[in-house]
């Protein structure tokens, strides 16, 4: 039973907030059973160490049997030694530490996909959760962060995911121009999302070709140079009097049009 929460053992799993520490050790964290059963289901070989309360794992069964067959001992905690590691207030009686597996850029369009993600720029962890999930909600090939997107190991995107981050490809560090190029090698059209496009609802046909969405920055969206790049942009109309969209809702809106135009036939 591990009982000290300031053991150097600890220290180190709660270093794992930190992106520094996450770049280093090439490690990040998984809090609460959700983000441990995820990872255990689809990305067992990826998970190193699991931390839980003997409470947590008699109520989650599923996580003790799936750590079993991964070959993964549980670490049994107290509940201070678990608020200490991690980053939320309550992680539920588990924490996993996980490796980090990212794809590249040349992988994922060497499968010939049919809907992509790209996120160029996007700080706000939050967002870019919700964007990782709604891109595996329509069943796309992949997410590709470019530019200084936030770390996709981030705490609060691994949660924000709600499992998503185990399901698909992720892609990290590309800059957008190598995107862009793969993607014409593999014969995807590159649209931006960007308010000075033309108008997404007489132009929607064309996203029952393969299609790559760029979104951008939350603030400034996407810079004038990053919109050369791409093949055409398109803006969602707004027929109240709201501002703007939220960019995560954008995108998810951008994303379920594009997987209902491909899956039409």
């Amino acid at each position: 039973m591990l009982e000290n929460p300031r053991s150097p053992r600890v220290r180190a799993v709660a270093k794992l907030t930190k992106r520094s520490a996450r770049k280093e050790t090439g490690l990040y964290l998984l809090e609460g059973p959700q983000a441990a059963r995820e990872a255990l289901a689809f990305q067992p070989g990826t998970v190193v160490e699991l931390f839980a309360t003997p409470a947590a794992l008699e109520k989650h069964t599923d996580i003790r049997d799936a750590a079993a067959s991964a070959g993964i001992e549980p670490v049994y905690t107290t509940e201070p030694v678990l608020d200490a590691m991690a980053d939320t207030v309550t992680p539920q009686g588990i924490v996993a530490v996980a490796r980090q597996a990212p794809t590249t850029v040349r992988e994922i369009f060497a499968g010939s996909p049919r809907l992509v993600a790209v996120c160029e720029e996007v700080r706000d962890p939050g967002n870019l959760g919700t964007i990782i999930r709604a891109a595996d909600a329509v069943g796309a090939d992949a997410v590709i962060l470019t530019g200084n997107t936030v770390d996709p190991y981030h705490p609060k995107v691994v949660r924000s995911t709600t499992g998503s981050l185990f399901h698909l490809p992720i892609a990290i560090g590309a800059d957008l121009e190598t995107v862009v190029g793969l993607a014409h090698a593999a014969s995807v059209r590159v649209v931006a999302a960007d308010v000075g496009g033309e108008d997404f609802l007489a132009r929607r046909e064309i996203l029952a070709e393969p299609t790559a969405w760029v979104f951008g920055n939350e603030a400034r969206g996407l810079h004038d140079d990053a919109v050369s790049l791409v093949d055409m942009s398109m803006r969602l109309p707004i027929y109240g009097r709201a501002e703007s969209l939220n960019l995560a809702t954008a995108a998810s809106v951008c994303l379920y049009e594009t997987a209902f135009a491909q899956r039409a036939d």
